[in-house]
């Protein structure tokens, strides 16, 4: 570990100390099944408070309890060691198969039905608010990966879309936790917060409901949003929400091919370490990222199933509860992986990047509902 702390130098030495980028190292051989476990647990505990506070989503209070296992002294020692694989695993993997499942939320009837105005209007907002998102954090000099996925997770479906885009890029891990704890802790004040500005702002029901799918970032958050303005309120919201979802496949397209140029221009590794030494072997071995993931088609696929109208309702059901636990799971995994002290060091430039960004999505796309309702 010590060398780990030179090559990152003096900037990151208590980060490499303290909090194991990847934990290789830190499983003593454990293998995934007690950091599994871990997160099984944090599951049940994240859905616990959602049932006793049910205006807390369940992925808000996984990647809360997430954070809190990660510093809370009885518990640290073993999503520093055991565990950590485990939860590794989660933060990863189960967030692809979260997205496949994701896929059936959508049908290409419902993204029709809304009518060309309203889907060039989101695609209008999706690429100001990624794009603005982006250059902010650029400017303000985030590290890593972190403008671009706090960018992904405003711009179109909040955690689901940073653990996406998080795959393509092979992104540092406390980059995507810091990323995805930002935009959850933005999405779930926008419950609070934008209900009340409807009046001020002069929305009827289905023009609060469109900016609100067009505006918040989990579908949760949309949902528990939208409600407080009543049921044509909330279809809306729902169906311009899940409109930005279906944008997620191109996003991550994008992506990975900008990622394939930089392989093939033999660009240098933009983050130093054990990072950089992961990517230098990969095309060492000639391995490249993937123009289009598989998990990616996959929620191409479950789209293009649901849009068939041949799976049943109780079907549905079943995989929308799936993906709510899989999805709790990961960001269990991801909360448990955000380190307080070194978030706290970049704090203000995050907390001012997450407050840019929502000005950009909340304004554009109050002035795309004006321009088409």
């Amino acid at each position: 570990m010590a060398l780990l702390g030179a090559r990152l130098g003096a900037r990151h030495e208590a980060v490499a100390e303290d909090h194991p980028a990847r934990g290789e190292d830190s499983g003593g051989g454990a293998g995934p099944l007690p950091g599994l476990a871990l997160a099984a647990a944090g599951v049940a505990a994240a859905w616990g408070v959602h049932l006793l506070v049910p205006a807390v989503p369940v992925l808000s209070a996984a990647i809360v309890l997430g954070v809190l296992a990660a510093h809370l002294p009885g518990v640290r020692p073993f999503v520093r060691g055991a565990c950590r694989p485990g939860l590794t695993l989660a933060g990863k993997r189960l967030m692809r198969i979260g997205v496949v499942l994701l896929g059936l939320r959508l049908g290409l009837g419902d993204v029709l039905g809304l009518g060309g105005d309203t889907v060039a209007m989101v695609v209008a907002v999706v690429a100001a608010t990624f794009c603005g998102t982006v250059w902010l954090g650029r400017r303000l000099g985030l590290p890593g990966d972190q403008p671009l996925l706090i960018a992904t997770g405003y711009s179109i479906c909040g955690a689901s879309a940073i653990g996406a885009v998080g795959e393509v890029r092979r992104s540092e891990e406390r980059d995507v936790a810091t990323s995805v704890a930002l935009v959850t802790l933005c999405g779930t004040l926008a419950i609070g917060v934008l209900p009340l500005l409807q009046g001020p702002l002069g929305l009827d029901a289905v023009q609060f409901g469109r900016w609100v799918g067009a505006g918040v970032h989990d579908v949760g958050q949309v949902v528990a949003t939208a409600q407080t303005a009543g049921p044509a309120a909330l279809e809306e919201a729902v169906l311009v929400k899940l409109l930005r979802v279906a944008l997620l496949a191109p996003l991550v397209a994008l992506v990975a091919l900008g990622a394939l140029r930089g392989a093939r221009g033999g660009r240098a590794a933009r983050r130093a370490g054990e990072a950089r030494r992961t990517r230098t072997a990969r095309r060492a071995r000639g391995e490249r990222p993937p123009l289009v993931p598989l998990f990616v088609l996959g929620f191409l696929a479950m789209v293009a199933l649901r849009t068939t109208g041949l799976v049943p309702g109780t079907a549905l059901h079943a995989a929308d509860l799936a993906k709510e636990v899989l999805l709790a799971a990961a960001l269990f995994g991801l909360g448990s992986a955000v380190h307080l002290p070194t978030l706290a060091r970049t704090g203000p430039r995050v907390a001012a990047l997450g407050l840019g960004a929502w000005l950009v999505i909340g304004a554009a796309s109050y002035g795309g509902v004006l321009l088409t309702t």
